[in-house]
């Protein structure tokens, strides 16, 4: 499973919120954007890493 930073995530949040504050909606979208496929993606990764993990013969 992959490690998500919550701190970086955090930070990222406040960049978002920091770009509605300043009224620029399309930038924040497009941001919110690029933060959920990231985090699509990372989704992904670690289930195709449980998934490749070899069963034990109960679970076959």
């Amino acid at each position: 499973m992959s490690d998500i930073d919550a701190q970086r995530l955090a930070e990222r949040i406040d960049t978002v919120l920091d770009i509605l504050v300043a009224g620029d909606y399309h930038s924040a979208i497009h941001n919110l954007e690029i933060l959920k496929a990231e985090l699509l993606d990372t989704a992904k990764e670690d289930a195709a890493s449980v998934s490749n993990k070899p069963k034990a013969p109960w679970e076959i």
